[in-house]
């Protein structure tokens, strides 16, 4: 911990400023949210070519949203920071303590590799530095869809799910900028909460509630309306456009049900929130052959969903925040390739959960592009 707080801060506050204002914007619906990256970051992957691999896949797809819809696009990676994960149960088929991410112990199943070691956030944060200085080094601009798309990616921002709190706290700074002091993290320019930490009397959102930074919380179908007004003003006191953004992760058989009560309740509010979809979480299963994957169908039904109820209701369906890759992986089922569960052997390669490859990927932008352009359909206005 005394190593930590010595580094250097990854990002600058400068940064970090320059992505809370364009968030403001996602909030008053003049901009999208695009989030993107791997499942985990794992030490063995942290290469350039991987690294940019998944920067090119994400600057494209912002580049068919930004073209389709004539909106700005925020375009914010998961990188430099997703080292840890969250599991449902803590130990494995081996009886072996579970993963937990390449900042916590190693995926290698002995006692030894599974037993957690601090020293791995030294590596972590070391390894986080290099992918920003990638992150800053790429240029979305070569290629030929970001050229041509308005306004495009000038800037590409990281984030990553705040989860080990001994790691999170080593690069709190004071910030005096906002309605009040708040400490400002060095690790990531945006940082969320995920839903199994999400207790309102957790450590977690107590966190949370202290950072400057933009923050992320996402919420799955057991939230009430309740509860997500309680998050609201918990974490957004002073009413901030674009401070928090409420990613909900559902499923594509509960988000129609669910989401619309939530979203009245936090709109009635009078917060502006950013509303982003993860349709990733909720849609995972386990395929017959022992592999966790999702179906694209699912995905997108999910997103669906999402901008079906948004659009009943008259507020901006804000975001998209997808697990995938640049490389030619085979995690997810469906796609143009038509990749089977008897497929996904072949190259799976993920840590933790399956990502969408590149060509998944973009034909899941050109989906969403199209449904944010189209705006509502015509049963959508009458039932609104």
């Amino acid at each position: 911990m005394a190593s930590l707080s010595r580094a250097a801060p990854i990002v600058t506050p400068a940064e970090t400023a320059r992505l809370a204002d364009r968030l403001a914007a996602v909030a008053r619906g003049e901009a999208f949210l695009l989030q993107g990256g791997d499942c985990a970051e794992a030490f063995a992957e942290n290469t350039e070519a991987h690294q940019r691999a998944n920067l090119a896949v994400l600057t494209d797809m912002a580049a068919v949203l930004a073209r389709r819809t004539a909106l700005p696009v925020v375009a914010v990676a998961r990188m430099a920071g997703q080292y840890a994960k969250p599991r449902s149960r803590p130990f494995d088929a081996l009886g072996l303590p579970v993963y937990r991410g390449d900042l916590v112990n190693s995926i290698e199943p002995t006692p030894a590799a599974r037993t957690p070691d601090p020293s791995r956030m030294l590596r972590a944060r070391a390894e986080a530095a290099g992918a920003m200085a990638v992150v800053r080094a790429f240029r979305p601009g070569a290629t030929p869809d970001a050229r041509a798309r308005p306004g495009g990616v000038s800037e590409l921002y990281v984030s990553h799910e705040a989860l080990v709190l001994d790691y999170e706290r080593s690069s709190l700074r004071a910030d005096t900028s906002g309605p009040e002091p708040r400490l400002a993290s060095g690790l990531g320019h945006f940082l969320w909460i995920g839903e199994r930490t999400r207790d309102l009397d957790g450590a977690h959102i107590a966190f949370a509630e202290l950072l400057a930074n933009p923050i992320g919380l996402k919420i799955g179908p057991r939230t009430t309306p309740e509860q997500a007004v309680d998050y609201v003003r918990r974490l957004d006191p002073h009413g901030e456009p674009g401070r928090l953004t409420l990613i909900s992760r559902m499923g594509h058989t509960r988000v129609r049900a669910v989401l619309p009560a939530i979203v009245e309740k936090v709109t009635a509010s009078g917060h502006q929130v950013i509303w982003s979809c993860d349709p990733m979480h909720g849609n995972t299963y386990t395929a017959a052959n022992g592999y966790k994957t999702r179906e694209v169908r699912h995905i997108a039904d999910e997103i669906s969903g999402f901008f079906a109820v948004h659009r009943r209701l008259g507020t901006h369906p804000g975001g998209l925040h997808v697990e995938l890759t640049g490389d030619d992986v085979t995690e997810c089922v469906g796609g143009a390739r038509g990749i089977t569960e008897a497929d996904l052997p072949a190259r799976y390669r993920t840590a933790c959960d399956p990502r969408l490859n590149a060509e998944q990927s973009m034909e899941l932008a050109t989906a969403v592009a199209d449904l944010a352009a189209a705006g509502p359909t015509d049963r959508e206005r009458t039932e609104s």
